[in-house]
């Protein structure tokens, strides 16, 4: 059970992006310092003491919530980018979307052979970011410890689309059924 009401920092905007669909607006939550803190806090606590050295978060919203969950646990963060964003020789991955492909990469020497690495991003819908950014961990060597969201589509089944690729814990603040 989360330790603060997320919930009351969610808002539903109904029919957006487009008719039917009920996006939920967490920007309310990252607004509000106590939000913000708690949402931090608790992801980096519930996987404080696991060696994690290294935080990936995903274009975009997943740098905001990555990044500090790394300053917490004292790991470094790597962000995974669309194409064409990075300086550097990168890894690539595509991953599925509803309508398509999209693909992310990192830096080819952003993770290290047997690095600790934590998936964390903002929200997790179908699975295919975290997935293709775990998948991008493990082709260059690292190990993944875990997955943490602050909310997580669960109506949209992304516990299966991770699980059929990876078996480590999924931990998330919100879960929308």
């Amino acid at each position: 059970m989360s330790k603060f009401d997320y919930a009351s920092l969610i808002v539903d905007i109904p029919d957006y992006p487009e008719p039917g669909v009920v996006f939920k607006d967490i920007t309310p939550m990252m607004a509000d310092p106590q939000g913000f803190s708690a949402v931090i806090d608790e992801l980096a606590e519930h996987f404080l003491g696991r060696g994690i050295n290294k935080v990936v978060g995903a274009e975009a919203r997943g740098f905001l919530v990555g990044a500090p969950v790394a300053y917490r646990l004292g790991a470094g963060f790597v962000p995974a980018r669309k194409p064409g964003k990075l300086p550097r020789e990168v890894l690539s991955q595509s991953y599925a979307l509803e309508y398509g492909t999209d693909e992310i990469q990192i830096h080819k020497d952003a993770i290290n052979p047997g690095d600790k690495v934590l998936i964390v991003d903002d929200l997790v819908a179908t699975g295919g970011t975290s997935v293709a950014c775990a998948q991008l961990v493990e082709r260059a060597g690292g190990t993944i410890e875990g997955f943490a969201f602050a909310l997580e589509l669960a109506f949209l089944d992304p516990r299966t689309v991770i699980g059929d690729h990876f078996d480590q814990e999924i931990f998330s603040l919100v879960t929308v059924e």
